[in-house]
């Protein structure tokens, strides 16, 4: 598993003092609000001030002191490291499970999943094996996800 993960992205600048925009990838923008540490390229921001503005993330990294210093930094992904994350029992990052194998309640392999949709409704995992099939991540249709093993397990009805 990476040691960093994609956690948003730098899209602007925000006034003169070198605070920045970012559009959190996380699910919320106050998610990123509890770090102590943001790292852009792999290089540790101390988060000095933050805010949530329209489900945007204001930050103030130190360092970053106008905004000449705030621009460079436009466009850039910004990552969190794993080890400042305590998930919640059964909790996973989306990112653990893109290459997991997919398999039905008969052990049958569907193929792997290769990307999460983010619906309003919920998520929707693509699986990509003979044909693509679009699965919504609810109990209805995920038996189990065992992220260490790589393996979700699915219920499928008909016509999916």
């Amino acid at each position: 598993m990476k040691k960093y993960l994609e956690a948003g992205k730098i899209i602007n600048t925000h006034g003169v003092k070198g605070e920045v925009k970012i559009h959190s990838w996380t699910d919320s923008a106050e998610f990123l609000m509890k770090f102590k540490h943001l790292y852009i390229d792999e290089k540790p921001f101390k988060l000095v001030s933050s805010r949530v503005h329209k489900s945007f993330l204001i930050a103030q990294l130190e360092g970053i002191s106008d905004v000449n210093d705030a621009m460079v930094l436009k466009n850039k992904t910004v990552f969190i490291d794993r080890s400042d994350v305590d998930l919640p029992e059964g909790s996973f990052f989306l990112q653990d499970i893109i290459g997991a194998s997919v398999v039905d309640e008969s052990g049958t392999e569907l193929g792997k999943l290769t990307d999460v949709l983010e619906m309003p409704a919920s998520n929707v995992y693509v699986v990509t094996g003979e044909r693509e099939i679009l699965i919504p991540a609810v109990p209805q249709f995920i038996i189990k996800t065992d992220v260490d093993a790589g393996v979700v397990i699915v219920r499928l009805i008909e016509g999916m």
